[in-house]
């Protein structure tokens, strides 16, 4: 999947929504993790989701007004009208747009900035990585900018694409790329996105795919150390 397919299919949305079929997710989810604009859309929206969530969790306190009265007429299909009701949803609205305006929008336009701008990105070579921990491969990136790291991946006609999965620190799996097999002809650059990881010790783990093993055979580990600069 393309960007223009993306687009005009509405992945984005309808990815967050659980629309997309099967394949198609598989195919948006390995798209965004190489389109900054998709990505964006993604994490914006995501962010809409989660803070509507809160919002709407929170117990609302319905006012006196409207309250039935002895002898008052039952309330019609209109009720839901009333001020009792109407001025607790146009605050979660309010909140909702809010948050938009003075959150969201100004952290992703630092963001879109942040991308389209020319910049000179930390960089380290894993190419000659060993996996025993002896003279580690060091990064020094500013917090809260993406590096690139480059890495030969060994080409194997077994395998019909490729998976690289970054481990933090703790061993936890920060992200995984699927990497296509024509790209191993040449030294592949993997942009670490600017996710404000921590220092320390991190391994790049790539693995071979095939039909018979969905979730990839290791063939290599680069571990390298991440180090903040201001």
């Amino acid at each position: 999947m393309d960007h223009g397919e993306s687009v005009s299919l509405m992945a984005a949305e309808k990815y967050l929504l659980g629309e997309l079929s099967p394949e198609l997710r598989e195919q948006f989810e390995e798209h965004f993790f190489e389109c900054p604009e998709c990505a964006l859309d993604v994490r914006a929206g995501a962010a809409l989701v989660e803070h509507s969530k809160v919002v709407l969790l929170e117990p609302i306190t319905v006012s006196a007004v409207g309250a039935a009265l002895p002898g008052a007429a039952k309330p019609g299909w209109l009720s839901w009208l009333r001020p009792a009701w109407v001025v607790p949803v146009l605050a979660v609205l309010l909140l909702v747009i809010g948050y938009q305006n003075l959150v969201t929008y100004p952290k992703l336009k630092g963001e879109v900035a942040v991308i389209t701008r020319p910049q000179i990105l930390a960089s380290a070579s894993l190419i000659n990585a060993n996996t025993r921990g002896e003279g580690k491969t060091v990064v020094s990136a500013r917090q809260g900018e993406p590096f690139l790291l480059f890495v030969d991946i060994p080409a194997d006609p077994r395998f019909s694409s490729y998976l690289a999965e970054l481990d933090g620190p703790a061993g936890n799996s920060e992200w995984l790329l699927s990497i296509p097999s024509e790209a191993t002809k040449d030294t592949v650059p993997i942009r670490v996105p600017a996710d404000h990881h921590g220092e320390g010790v991190y391994t790049l783990v790539v693995r071979g795919v095939d039909s018979s093993k969905p979730k990839g055979i290791e063939i290599g580990r680069y571990p390298f150390e991440l180090q903040i600069r201001n």
